[in-house]
């Protein structure tokens, strides 16, 4: 008889779940996994990928306006934002699905509940059944912060956002990252009021200044609004509906909607305690460089850790998770020169070091600039400049990192990072051929 009942149970069927599940049991590893909502977990369900539709969606009010500089007759369109959400929705529904049908096939077997730790080796369900397991990964993921201050309950947060039932007329987003950003040029294009307000006087803290501060400068001329240095003291619905924020030392704000894009902390309300899984001082799940907690049947991956909080690096840290413990292929994730990118309006993307961080550790680095204007940018009449950059070693000429905002800059960074990752050096760009005309011969351009 067995000692355990299965080999592994996974708590969370996200990205880094769903993928140790699968590449567990492709290891011949008897497997369960346990989602209590939806299997996908947040990129699937209310993150990247709905998120991202949306953000083409909301493009196209931009795209219509070119496209009569480019001679198409366009008339007047007017945009139904029930008929985006539910495609998007249902897409959701269909990529939910796939997921699903992996794990199956796979031999992974799915319980639609709510799981907790009992012990070392035992995950107890929301029915009372209890499990046995011989490891435990938990992938649970993580959940917007919502400050705690009068009327919060009057806001939403990035996962309502996908099932309003009308687009705000004016809208409050508390927080200055990428989901506040992200968010701000969709609701924007739709034809809302947007207003940012954040506490400090820095938005997306940790990307290039110089990228982050031109796309201050675009998102401001095309008019959303940001207050600096500003902390939402109470939020009071009015008598028609609309909600007032107040900000300290500052007069309040009418709007229709309010929403919390203030960070995100990890879902560890799990019993951890029972198998002495500690916890960091953010409330993030402690783990060594192979996902183990301080409990050693127990690991974590994804954003319940406190890693780098992206959709591919929980699916990498998942697959080495099965590899080592269950293939025989002990490996490990390597987080530097890891790609990330901003999808406002324009987006952004970046890999390696930026100029500050760059400065801090080499001193007196060599940078290279691109600022131009998008040739559709040109012919629309659109004033609006990218601008790519280059950071390269002082002394060895190699690219310490690469950054960019302008249309299409997460496409064409993937390809770019490639190179970084490579350690290739700033004239392995000069002695590459442009190829004209795009916007990514910038990049072998600068001089």
């Amino acid at each position: 008889m067995a000692e355990f009942d299965v080999d592994l149970f996974v708590i969370g069927a996200g990205s880094g779940g769903v993928r140790a599940a699968r590449v567990a049991a492709g290891h011949g590893a008897k497997v369960a996994i346990a989602e209590e909502y939806r299997v996908g977990g947040t990129c699937v369900i209310r993150g990247c990928v709905p998120k991202k539709l949306l953000v083409y969606g909301a493009h196209f009010a931009e795209d219509l306006a070119d496209a009569r500089r480019f001679g198409w007759k366009v008339p007047d369109c007017e945009f139904d934002w029930k008929t985006l959400r539910d495609n998007v929705l249902s897409e959701v529904t269909r990529i939910s699905g796939i997921y699903g049908e992996t794990l199956e096939n796979n031999k992974v077997e799915v319980i639609h509940e709510r799981a907790t730790v009992a012990g070392p080796h035992e995950v107890k369900l929301a029915s009372g059944r209890t499990v046995t397991a011989k490891y435990i990964l938990v992938a649970t993921g993580a959940t917007p912060a919502i400050p705690d201050i009068p009327g919060k309950e009057l806001g939403i947060t990035s996962n309502e956002a996908f099932n309003l039932e009308a687009i705000p007329k004016r809208i409050v987003i508390a927080g200055a990252g990428y989901i506040a950003n992200e968010f701000a040029g969709i609701f924007h294009e739709f034809g809302a009021r947007v207003t940012l307000v954040n506490r400090t006087n820095v938005i997306l803290r940790g990307y290039d200044e110089q990228i982050r501060d031109r796309l201050l400068q675009i998102s401001s001329g095309k008019g959303i609004n940001f207050k600096f240095d500003a902390e939402i003291e109470r939020i009071e619905k009015q008598e028609d509906g609309s909600l007032l924020v107040y900000i300290a030392d500052d007069d309040p704000i009418a709007c229709d909607a309010v929403m919390f894009a203030t960070g995100r902390q990890p879902l560890t309300n799990l019993g951890l305690e029972n198998a002495g899984v500690e916890l960091n001082d953010r409330g993030a799940i402690k783990v060594d460089d192979d996902n183990r907690s301080t409990c050693e049947s127990i690991y974590a991956v994804g954003d319940v850790t406190d890693r780098i909080q992206l959709t591919p690096v929980a699916i990498r840290e998942g697959q080495a998770f099965s590899d080592t413990v269950f293939g025989n292929k002990p490996h490990r994730v390597d987080y530097d020169n890891v790609p990330s990118a901003v999808f406002s309006h324009p987006p952004m993307a970046g890999v390696g070091l930026t100029e500050g961080k760059a400065r801090e550790k080499y001193g007196a680095i060599k940078v290279f600039t691109s600022d131009f204007r998008a040739m559709k940018n040109v012919l629309a009449g659109r004033n609006e400049r990218a601008l790519y950059k280059m950071i390269v070693h002082p002394e060895t000429d190699v690219v310490l990192g690469l950054h960019m905002i302008g249309p299409d800059a997460p496409e064409i960074l993937q390809a770019a990072a490639v190179a970084v990752k490579a350690g290739l050096t700033k004239q392995a760009f000069d002695d590459t051929v442009a190829l004209h005309p795009s916007m990514a011969e910038e990049l072998v351009l600068m001089r």
